[in-house]
């Protein structure tokens, strides 16, 4: 059984800093694309970053220069740094995936069931 799990949420409080954990276990063959998404009660999910399996970067606009997405590819590990954090960033965070289960496959789209980030004084 594949899975993501995040980690690496909590209560910080503005201006602090976090780092989320996102890895992937099972029996995968790679790993495309990897993101990370937020979502506040009531809202859409918003896209916030991307690292693809080139290794470039993308961000949403209200996230630049703050968060710093990486992965660890032999650990099938993504990572969000959160610096500078402010109180609109609070939300629950979810990862995504593109995980390749064998060679030649298609990729599965894998999500996470999300980790809370809380940014409050």
């Amino acid at each position: 059984q594949v899975q993501l799990v995040e980690s690496g949420g909590g209560l910080v409080q503005p201006g602090g800093s976090l780092r989320l954990s996102c890895a992937a276990s099972g029996s995968i063959f790679g790993i495309g694309a990897m993101e990370w998404y937020r979502q506040v009660p009531g809202k859409l999910r918003e896209w916030v970053a991307r690292v693809g399996g080139d290794g470039a970067t993308y961000y949403t606009d209200s996230v630049k220069g703050r968060f710093t997405i990486s992965r660890d590819n032999p650990k099938n590990t993504m990572y969000l740094q959160m610096d500078r954090l402010k109180p609109e960033d609070t939300a629950v965070y979810y990862c995504r995936a593109d995980l390749i289960l064998y060679s030649g496959g298609d990729a599965y789209n894998a999500w996470g069931h999300g980790t809370q980030v809380t940014v409050s004084s």
